[in-house]
Order: C-alpha cells, then sequence, then structure tokens
C-alpha cells in the first residue's frame, strides 16, 4: 500500500463517529498488511434494508446478510481492492450474541471482506479463509 491509500469510509446508519475514526485507523494497517500494492479501499456500514436489497439482487437471497464483498481491480490511479458493505444492525445482533462490542464486530466482518476482496472463498476453499480468518483475528482483533 502506497502512503496514498486511500480508504473511504461512507455511513448511513447509526454510526458513532468514534468508531469510525478507530475503525479507519485500524483499517489503514490491516490493508498495509494484507494488501500492499492497494491504493483505495472502500467501506460501507449502512442499513438493513440496503443490505437486504443488495443481497437479494445479487446472491438471490432475501434476508439481510452481514457483509457483502465487492473485488477491485487495476485502475487508472491504482489498485483497488475493492469495496466492502456491512449491515450495522447484523453486526449489532451478531456482536450481543456474541458477546463482545460492535467495534470487535466491524473489524471481524472487515476482515472478512478484506479477505474475500483478495480472492478468497469459504464456500469453495474447503476451510482454507475460514483458517486464514482465525489466524488474522489473533493479530488484528482484540476484545474490544
Amino acid at each position: 500500500m502506497t502512503a496514498r491509500c486511500e480508504i473511504v469510509l461512507q455511513e448511513d446508519a447509526d454510526v458513532d463517529g468514534v468508531l469510525l475514526v478507530e475503525i479507519e485507523s485500524w483499517l489503514r494497517g490491516v490493508v498495509a498488511d494484507l494488501a500492499p500494492a492497494a491504493d483505495s479501499f472502500g467501506v460501507r456500514l449502512a442499513g438493513d434494508d440496503e443490505v437486504r436489497q443488495l443481497n437479494a439482487r445479487l446472491r438471490g437471497n432475501e434476508a439481510p446478510t452481514d457483509v457483502l464483498s465487492f473485488p477491485g481491480a487495476p485502475t487508472p490511479e491504482g489498485l483497488h481492492l475493492g469495496d466492502v458493505l456491512i449491515s450495522l444492525p447484523v453486526a449489532r445482533r451478531q456482536a450481543k450474541e456474541a458477546g463482545h462490542g460492535l467495534r470487535r464486530e466491524v473489524k471481524e466482518l472487515l476482515l472478512h471482506g478484506i479477505l474475500h476482496c483478495l480472492g478468497h472463498d469459504h464456500e469453495t476453499d474447503d476451510g482454507e479463509m475460514e483458517t486464514l480468518e482465525l489466524e488474522l483475528r489473533q493479530r488484528w482483533v482484540r476484545d474490544d
């Protein structure tokens, strides 16, 4: 990742501005580690309706999901790693069920999304992505 890597965080849900600042700082480190050639990466924290609509259109599933990933490609400006869409209401529910904070849940979902943007696919790789994700959580996701 160059020093100019642009990370764009968008939110269309009830998000604490402090959470966004903390996530952006953490995200810069993760992207630099996992995708050092990336010049840009986008993240959107959204509501269930937006995620449900995209999930239905793209995957044929009418339910909201926690995270959708859209791998990027080289552009005239450099390598776009991709975009990740997270349902903040689903993340809140999952955090509560898991007994940890929202910040940790969002980090876990972002890490999962980044791995998809890097080409990993837990639906077809016989557990390789899951193993890698668990290893990376040890390094990148603390008990928040």
